[in-house]
Formats: C-alpha cells, sequence, structure tokens
C-alpha cells in the first residue's frame, strides 16, 4: 500500500524488480489498484512463506519507505 509522501521516481525502479522476478520465473501476475492505493502481485515458485517476505522486502518502493507490503500464503483448491 501506497505511503504518504509516495515518490512515483521510484515505479520505474519498481517495474525493473517485477520484470527480474518475472524473468526468474518467480512473478505470476502483478497489478495496481483501481483505485491506486497501491497493488498486488502474486509469487510461485517460491520455497516458504519467509522467503516471499524476504522478495517483497527487497522491493524498491518498501525497501525506500514509498508503500507498505503484506504477504499472505494461500492455498489454491
Amino acid at each position: 500500500m501506497r505511503q504518504p509522501g509516495f515518490d512515483p521516481a521510484l515505479l520505474p525502479r519498481h517495474a525493473e524488480f517485477l520484470a527480474a522476478l518475472r524473468a526468474q520465473g518467480l512473478l505470476e501476475m502483478s497489478g495496481g489498484f483501481d483505485d491506486r492505493s497501491g497493488g498486488a502481485y502474486l509469487l510461485r515458485g517460491v520455497a516458504d512463506l519467509a522467503a516471499a517476505e524476504a522478495i517483497a522486502a527487497a522491493d524498491p518502493l518498501v525497501v525506500h519507505g514509498a508503500s507498505t507490503a503484506r504477504v499472505h500464503g494461500w492455498r489454491v483448491h
């Protein structure tokens, strides 16, 4: 979720981060919310929740405090 003072100048670095995840086969899909409050991405092939949290923590938007990230495990039926 975007934080007060969100810096849109970080968006190209965020896009590069997502492209790298996609190239590694770790990113299933991503996109922004209609209300522009943030976005979400779905990871695949990640060992565990801790690994997913480490990936999210490395997102440039999170590193620079422009956004926060929440990671959830998902059981697909």
